[in-house]
């Protein structure tokens, strides 16, 4: 008499709670790197946007004769007109209004000078050290929670 085989298809339960088992270990190894990697980014953009206000703030200067006292001045005009000591159209709309890849970007500035920190937004998710630049144009960096201040040291 003959046997009648069965035939399998597709894989049995214990096989798939085996594969499942084993991408959730390659995840959770994974995904401390990737959040660390995440932070690195959002850190070198926020520095990237410090030297760019840097150099609006320069060519604001050259145009206008003193420094912007916010980063609104140094914004685009509303409905696309022309650019004006109050809406120079040198940083982009999001820059201008105080947030980019985030980095909470706030400035304070006079006639004869400026200083921009740059915070994460949320301290250790977005970043793990601040940022602080002036009319000097040096970019400091402080370790922790604390907005960087001219005391901190600079990048190298």
């Amino acid at each position: 008499m003959p046997r009648h085989r069965r035939s399998f298809r597709g894989f049995s339960l214990i096989e798939l709670l085996i594969v499942i088992a084993i991408i959730l270990v390659i995840a959770a190894v994974a995904m401390p790197k990737l959040t660390k990697a995440r932070m690195f980014a959002y850190e070198m953009a926020a520095i990237r946007t410090l030297h760019t206000i840097n150099t609006a703030k320069t060519q604001y200067f050259s145009t206008y004769g003193r420094y912007a006292t916010t980063l609104l001045e140094l914004g685009p005009p509303a409905g696309g007109a022309v650019a004006t000591a109050s809406s120079a159209d040198l940083v982009s709309g999001d820059l201008s209004l105080g947030t980019k890849s985030g980095y909470l970007f706030t400035m304070v500035g006079g006639p004869q000078g400026y200083a921009v920190n740059a915070n994460p937004q949320v301290y250790n998710t977005t970043g793990s050290r601040s940022f602080f630049t002036d009319q000097s144009t040096v970019i400091r960096e402080h370790l922790g929670n604390e907005p960087a201040s001219v005391n901190d040291p600079e990048i190298k």
